[in-house]
């Protein structure tokens, strides 16, 4: 295999970035939210767009649409294929063309959906989750051209953002197209635009409903209140009691975990609190370090809460409330499991005897990565090429349910996550953007990764 250095890789990359840029501002304009209906005609021509740009690399793909548990049409799917020699290895490369929704469009300094670059940064919906993850899979492609040395397989997903639902059928009914020895996800992000990382660990996700009732109509606030407490009152009570004083979840039966891989470094407060916005008064809660709460310790949601909007309310006693808990699970623990013991705390701590229901919900289990894996080191080595410092590993606090998947139906496979995100990147937020100097380099790292899976 002919050896190709650091610097042609670079120069590689430079001469082929306005095709990349052009690539992903082109992917950003086609609005490809999968919540406005992934059987939609912009979700086909998504696809097909990713499809053909991929054609033009030497890639043989195709459009598939999936089939949804219930039978019916499902996300429209890329997958496909380079063989470029029998007995070498094989990389998968994932990431997915859907993208969040822009509920407020005010909320934005530019166009959602008009890839906008200032300074070192492109703006638009998609730029980074996961328009990013398909340049970085793209221009790797791109800059190794022939010299590629390992065989590709495709799968750009069009539901992640709508949690997948046809995932696992689909894989089921196409495995020789997944059958890989390596599987790059490209869907997650970076300590900084400055320093690379590769993705540790993911938490799962659990979800429930939950109803809380105190009377069995609404009754007079003023008549009544003072012996009986509203619904909406008794439903924060209730809430409350998951947490300690120290903001700590304690709920029997939730598991916790060390960061997988040990603790190379612990996330910096003030960065935390100016990339979420945290007001000036505001004592982060929980115990240990910040990395351990946020990517291996549970946490607890409410994402939903039914209640009587302030314009024109009146002076009732609300007979029930509803309101949706979101758990995050560490990452080694069955989502079931944890299901189970939020809703037997629900249960058992129901204040002053008021009836709660709860509605069990979806499961996404998490994943760990294997820190002594031959990929794993290959790629942390090629991240320092690329970047110039070494990788700070670290989890992600979010889910990614397929993953854990993936490595069940594939336990040969050396699973790596990587991606386009960095803590400025505001994905699924207002104002979305991918640096630009980390996509150079993401994809510098990728295209030497794959030469070192080759050798």
């Amino acid at each position: 295999m002919t050896e190709i250095t650091l610097d042609e890789i670079r120069s590689r990359v430079d001469q082929h970035w306005d095709a990349i840029v052009d690539l992903l501002s082109h992917k950003v304009a086609f609005a490809a939210v999968s919540a406005k209906g992934i059987t939609g005609d912009h979700m086909r021509r998504s696809a097909e767009f990713v499809s053909d740009e991929l054609r033009k690399l030497g890639v043989d793909t195709r459009v598939v649409q999936s089939t949804n548990p219930d039978g019916t049409p499902g996300a429209f799917e890329v997958v496909g294929s380079k063989i470029v020699d029998d007995d070498a290895p094989t990389a998968l490369l994932y990431a997915h063309h859907d993208v969040q929704p822009v509920p407020d469009p005010s909320q934005w300094n530019t166009d959602a959906f008009t890839a906008t670059t200032k300074g070192d940064r492109l703006f638009g919906r998609g730029a980074a989750d996961d328009g990013g993850g398909i340049a970085i899979h793209a221009g790797s492609l791109l800059a190794l051209g022939e010299d590629l040395g390992v065989n590709i397989k495709v799968f750009f997903e069009g539901e992640e953002e709508m949690g997948s639902p046809s995932f696992i059928p689909f894989i089921k009914a196409h495995k020789d197209a997944f059958e890989s020895d390596v599987i790059i996800v490209a869907d997650s992000g970076n300590w900084s635009d400055k320093i690379p990382s590769l993705t540790t660990s993911l938490r799962g996700n659990t979800a429930v409903d939950v109803i809380v009732r105190v009377l069995g109509h609404p009754v007079h606030s003023g008549q009544f209140g003072g012996p009986i407490l509203d619904a909406n009152t008794v439903a924060a009570m209730l809430i409350s009691s998951m947490y300690d004083a120290d903001g700590s979840l304690q709920i029997p039966g939730l598991k916790c975990q060390e960061p997988v891989g040990g603790l190379q470094q612990d996330i910096d407060e003030t960065t935390l609190r100016h990339d979420a916005a945290v007001l000036p008064s505001w004592k982060l809660t929980g115990t240990d370090s910040l990395a351990s709460r946020l990517w291996t310790k549970p946490s607890v949601s409410v994402i939903g809460f039914d209640a009587h909007p302030v314009e024109g309310s009146f002076n009732v006693l609300a007979d029930s409330a509803a309101f949706r808990l979101s758990l995050r699970t560490a990452p080694s623990q069955r989502p079931e499991e944890a299901q189970q013991a939020l809703t037997d705390f629900l249960k058992q701590h129901a204040p002053f005897g008021a009836v709660v229901e709860v509605k069990p919900l979806e499961n996404g289990m998490g994943w760990a990565m294997d820190p002594s894996s031959e990929a794993v080191h290959d790629a942390q080595a090629a991240m320092t090429q690329a970047f110039g410092v070494e990788p700070i590993n670290k989890g992600e606090g979010g889910s990614i349910p397929f993953i854990p998947e993936l490595q069940k139906l594939f336990p040969q496979a050396q699973v790596l996550v990587t991606g386009p995100e960095d803590p400025q990147s505001n994905a699924h937020s207002p104002n979305e953007s991918i640096s630009l100097y980390g996509l150079r380099n993401n994809i510098i790292a990728e295209a030497l990764l794959m030469r070192a899976l080759a050798r």
